[in-house]
């Protein structure tokens, strides 16, 4: 593919986005347009400021579809149970898109996950497990929030359920307030 201009790449970057169902690496975006891997983070950066469901995660670049169901689930367990937190969402159908703390000193610390299958969530635990950092609940006494995605309500009404059921949903009333972004809502 020969050099093309700038807005042209930028819209080619938009439709594979669009027509992707999984993430698609900055280094094979660069690779197709034959660019250096800056040249794409610029165009995306520059593409979320029109497209703010265009999303970077630790897998790459993915547009989030308006067809999808979000929910924000505000949760606390402890590190043992972080493998069977994640592999009950992904089960039921759910993606967890991030995982995000809310610190009193610091402020709200947000990190992209997309986790949506036993692989994802097996390579995320190698990662942890490998003792580089502590799980990032544990700066808030192990509360934290997942946003998840799923393809209806009626999915993430029953990774609600599932999660209260095994004691890792925190209601808003309980102590752990202090840790609850403002914004917090529950659906």
């Amino acid at each position: 593919m020969s050099r093309i201009k700038t807005q042209e790449r930028r819209n080619r970057i938009l439709e594979l986005l669009e027509s992707s169902q999984e993430p698609l690496p900055g280094s094979v975006l660069a690779d197709r347009f034959k660019v250096s891997r800056q040249v794409v983070v610029t165009d995306i950066a520059i593409l979320r400021s029109s497209y703010p469901n265009l999303m970077a995660t630790s897998r790459g670049y993915i547009m989030l579809h308006a067809d999808k169901c979000r929910r924000v689930f505000k949760v606390r367990h402890t590190d043992e149970e972080t493998e069977d937190e994640l592999i009950s969402i992904v089960e039921l159908g759910g993606r967890v898109m991030d995982i995000y703390v809310d610190h009193r000193i610091y402020g709200t610390i947000r990190k992209p996950l997309d986790i949506s299958s036993k692989r994802d969530v097996d390579h995320f635990m190698q990662d942890l497990l490998s003792g580089v950092s502590s799980p990032l609940k544990n700066i808030t006494n192990g509360y934290h929030f997942h946003t998840v995605e799923a393809r209806s309500e009626s999915i993430l009404e029953e990774i609600e359920k599932m999660l209260q059921e095994k004691g890792y949903l925190v209601e808003s009333q309980d102590a752990a307030v202090i840790y609850e972004p403002k914004s917090y809502s529950k659906g």
